[in-house]
């Protein structure tokens, strides 16, 4: 199969054997398929994401809190493809409505689920391109490993107008990633942006004074976002609180503690998670820059007009 599809009905095809190619890794691995409830009391309160209502609660923006649940309760290495849903999302790279990868394997950290991403994504173009290698808006990105990693720190170094201290200090730490960084990153091979500032720690564990948190980017677009979970409890409970507060400050709506998930979960086993997006994974592999091409219906195919 090659890249540079333009019918659609091709690229939903090629869309269907990634997605079972992908299921194919993971079962390979010992991994379980799992599914999770879309409709939830509760999300994870998180400052920039926004969750849609529905009914009495809220359609997930993630399935972490449920695949976190499983491992809690045992499983060792689970896997979901599903739906998630966010408000306010829609552009060529974002849709309100998309399709998540989510796995999480127990007793690795950060550094081992890069690898595992890696040989994931390499995998997947061996099978489906015949080659390790993506050509994306006119560039021939190189799969073969090892891939580079830069940190945080680094990256604003390198690109940003400013230091990370400084951006994170002004409040514009997203700005100057979007705008100066994120084109920059993975031009030639893929990139692991690792080791995130404390206060974008998202729910990772903490080394030194950064998060074991990374993201990938291929061709100055974010794939994945992955880290080594934070285990403790009562430190999740803050930070979700924290997430609260900034909501709030941004004259955001507040979202219901996810009590019933704390009751049940008192600990998680040591861990690493990671979510990546699939339909940017099938815009990458099918040569195209606008996600709406790479979905069957898009929401505009559902209005009258």
């Amino acid at each position: 199969m090659l890249q540079g599809l333009k019918n659609k009905k091709e690229i939903i095809k090629l869309r269907a054997e990634i997605l079972h190619k992908i299921r194919e890794f993971f079962r390979k691995r010992g991994f379980v398929e799992v599914e999770t409830p879309f409709l939830l009391p509760y999300v994870i309160p998180e400052s920039y994401i926004d969750a849609i209502k529905a009914e009495d609660g809220y359609l997930h923006t993630s399935p972490e809190l449920c695949m976190k649940m499983l491992l809690a309760s045992g499983y060792k290495k689970i896997f979901q493809i599903c739906k998630c849903f966010r408000k306010g999302e829609k552009g060529k790279l974002h849709l309100p409505e998309f399709t998540m990868l989510e796995w999480y394997h127990v007793e690795i950290d950060y550094n081992a689920l890069m690898r595992e991403c890696e040989s994931l994504i390499i995998f997947l173009c061996r099978e489906l391109l015949g080659k390790e290698s993506i050509k994306y808006r006119e560039k021939e990105i190189v799969l073969t490993p090892p891939w580079h990693q830069i940190t945080v720190h680094e990256a604003f170094k390198r690109y940003g107008s400013m230091s990370l201290h400084d951006a994170v200090d002004r409040g514009l730490f997203e700005e100057i990633m979007v705008y100066e960084i994120e084109p920059k990153l993975g031009i030639e091979k893929p990139v692991f942006l690792k080791d995130y500032p404390v206060s974008m720690a998202a729910l990772s564990k903490l080394k030194d004074n950064h998060a074991e948190r990374f993201e990938l980017y291929i061709c100055g677009l974010e794939i994945a976002n992955g880290y080594t979970e934070l285990i403790d409890m009562k430190e999740m409970k803050k930070r979700l609180k924290i997430e609260n507060e900034k909501r709030k400050k941004l004259k955001k709506e507040p979202y219901p503690m996810p009590e019933g998930f704390f009751f049940k979960v008192k600990q998680l086993p040591d861990c690493s998670g990671i979510a990546l997006g699939i339909d940017r994974l099938v815009m990458l592999i099918c040569n195209e820059e606008d996600i709406n091409n790479v979905v069957a219906i898009t929401p505009e195919d559902l209005t009258y007009c």
